[in-house]
C-alpha cells in the first residue's frame, strides 16, 4: 500500500482496538497537557505573537484555550508551542520524539478553519486523521533517525503527520499530496536537539516550528508550489519504514509520562518512588546524599538550581528532588515559584548526577537510571536498575492517566476541566468534532491575555 493510498483510505477503525485506545488516550494526554501550559510565559507570548502577526485570513482558526481568531499558521505556532512547554506530552522510543505535540494542535487548528468555511468533520473523521497523523509522523521519525548522524528535534520530522493528516481533510489527489510532503521536508526544522537540552529554552522540541511547516505545506501545495520529493518518505533507504504501513503500528510503541519533565529523567523519578514505596521514612530529612547512574544523555541534563521552567524541565537533579520534598511533581512543581523554593534546592544540590556505561550502552533501546541513597545515618539503599513508569511494558493504568488529566487540567478550574475531558471521551460519536470540541477553544481566566 503506498502512502497516499493509505493516508486516503484509512478509516479509524480499521486499527486494531488497543491501537485505538492508546491514540484516544494520546490525545486526552496532549489536551491535558495544553489546558496545564495555557497560562504560562511561553503560551501567552506565543499567543500575543500569532495575535500581532498572523491576522485572520481565509483559513482561520482559534487559538486553544483563548478562543482568538488568528491565521492556521499563527494557531500553529501557538499551539504547538503551548503543547511543547509543558514536558508531559507522550513521546516514542525509536523515533527519540514525539508526534502528537505538534499533530494535534495543528489538526485542531486545520479542523476549526474548515468548519468556519462550512465543511463538515465528525469526530470520527478527525479521530481518522489524528490516526494518520501520528503513525505517518512517528515512521518519518525513525526514518530521519536512521539516517541521519544529527539527533534532531521533533519538529524535524512531525510535520509529515500533518501534511499526512491534513491531506486527508484537504482531499488532497496524489500530486498534490506528494508536494506538500516535500515541502514540509524540505522547510523541517532539523533543530539540534543535544543543544536544548544542554541550554534549555522556550524552543523546546520544536513542536511550533512543526505544526506551522505542516500546515504552511499543505496550504503552499494548495497554491500550486512544488516541492517533491519528500526523501524520508520516498528513497530506498527508508523503505523498511514504511512497507508495513497499516499493518503494524508504530502508535503502540508510545509511552506516557506520569511527570512534566524529560523523558530520561523519569526512570530515575520512578526508581525513587519505589525506595519509598518500600521504605516510606526515606524523606528529604533523612537523605543526605543522593547518586544517580543514568546514560549519557540523561546524565547531560543535569538541572541542580534552574533559573526558569524550561531549565526546570529539562533537569534531573531539580525534578527529583521536589518530587521527594513535595510528594508530587505537577505543573507547579516546575514552574512558578517552586523553582526558587529553598527547600527542593537544598536537597537538589545533595544530588549527583553521573553516566554509567552500562545504561548508555542500551540507550536508546532502553532509558534506565540507578539510584544510590546515602540517608544521614550513613547508611545506604541502592535501587534495582529501572525503566520509567509508562512505557508500554509498565503501562500507566486509565485510572491514572485519569488522574494525570484531572491534575494538569485543574488549572482550567473544575468545571471547564471536565467539560474538556468529555469532549475528549465523546469526540467518536459527534456528528461535528469542532462543535463537540468547543470546551477546547473557550479562554479560562488564567490563561488570558
Amino acid at each position: 500500500m503506498s502512502l497516499f493510498e493509505f493516508c486516503r483510505g484509512f478509516d479509524f477503525l480499521d486499527a486494531p482496538p488497543r491501537t485505538r485506545e492508546i491514540l484516544q488516550d494520546s490525545l486526552l494526554d496532549i489536551v491535558g497537557v495544553m489546558a496545564g501550559a495555557a497560562s504560562n510565559d511561553t503560551s501567552t507570548m506565543l499567543r500575543r505573537f500569532a495575535r500581532s502577526h498572523y491576522p485572520a485570513a481565509a483559513f482561520t482558526s482559534r487559538l486553544p484555550f483563548d478562543g482568538h481568531p488568528v491565521n492556521v499558521l499563527g494557531a500553529g505556532w501557538a499551539g504547538g508551542f503551548c503543547a511543547d512547554s509543558l514536558d508531559a506530552h507522550e513521546g516514542h522510543f525509536r523515533s527519540k520524539g514525539h508526534a502528537g505535540a505538534t499533530v494535534v494542535p495543528a489538526l485542531l487548528a486545520l479542523a476549526d478553519a474548515l468548519h468556519r468555511q462550512g465543511k463538515a468533520i465528525s469526530g470520527h473523521e478527525l479521530l481518522t486523521a489524528l490516526c494518520i497523523g501520528y503513525e505517518t509522523a512517528l515512521r518519518a521519525g525513525t526514518a530521519l533517525m536512521a539516517t541521519s548522524p544529527t539527533y534532531h528535534a521533533s519538529g524535524g520530522f512531525s510535520a509529515i503527520g500533518v501534511v499526512c493528516a491534513g491531506a486527508r481533510l484537504l482531499d488532497f489527489d496524489a500530486a498534490t499530496f506528494r508536494h506538500a510532503l516535500g515541502i514540509a521536508e524540505y522547510f523541517s526544522a532539523r533543530c539540534p536537539m543535544m543543544r536544548v537540552v544542554l541550554a534549555p529554552t522556550m524552543l523546546r522540541d520544536a513542536h511550533g516550528a512543526g505544526a506551522f511547516t505542516g500546515l504552511n505545506a499543505l496550504l503552499m501545495a494548495m497554491e500550486g508550489v512544488t516541492g517533491a520529493p519528500a526523501e524520508t518518505v520516498e528513497d530506498a533507504s527508508v523503505a523498511e519504514h514504511w512497507s508495513d504501513l497499516g499493518q503494524r503500528w508504530e502508535i503502540d510503541s508510545q509511552y506516557f509520562k506520569p511527570w512534566p519533565v524529560c523523558r530520561w529523567a523519569q526512570p530515575a523519578l520512578t526508581a525513587m518512588l519505589e525506595l519509598q514505596r518500600i521504605d516510606p521514612g526515606l524523606t528529604a530529612d533523612a537523605i543526605e546524599t543522593l547518586r544517580v547512574e543514568t546514560f549519557y544523555e540523561s546524565m547531560c541534563l543535569q538541572g541542580h538550581t534552574p533559573h526558569d521552567a524550561d531549565q526546570a524541565q529539562y533537569a534531573l537533579a531539580f525534578p527529583l528532588a521536589a518530587l521527594i520534598v513535595r510528594g508530587r511533581l505537577g505543573p507547579e512543581e516546575v514552574t512558578g515559584a517552586a523553582i526558587h523554593a529553598a527547600d527542593i534546592l537544598a536537597l537538589s544540590r545533595r544530588i549527583e548526577v553521573v553516566e554509567a556505561a552500562d545504561l548508555s550502552a542500551r540507550f536508546p533501546g532502553e532509558i534506565l537510571s540507578r539510584l544510590t541513597v546515602t540517608r544521614k545515618d550513613g547508611s545506604q539503599v541502592v535501587s534495582p536498575i529501572t525503566a520509567a513508569r509508562g512505557d508500554p511494558a509498565t503501562a500507566l493504568t486509565a485510572l491514572e492517566l485519569e488522574h494525570k488529566f484531572d491534575l494538569f487540567a485543574a488549572r482550567l478550574g473544575q468545571e471547564h476541566a471536565q467539560a474538556v475531558k468529555q469532549a475528549v471521551r465523546q469526540l467518536a460519536r459527534a456528528p461535528s468534532a469542532i462543535v463537540a470540541l468547543e470546551p477546547l477553544f473557550q479562554a479560562s481566566d488564567r490563561s488570558v491575555p
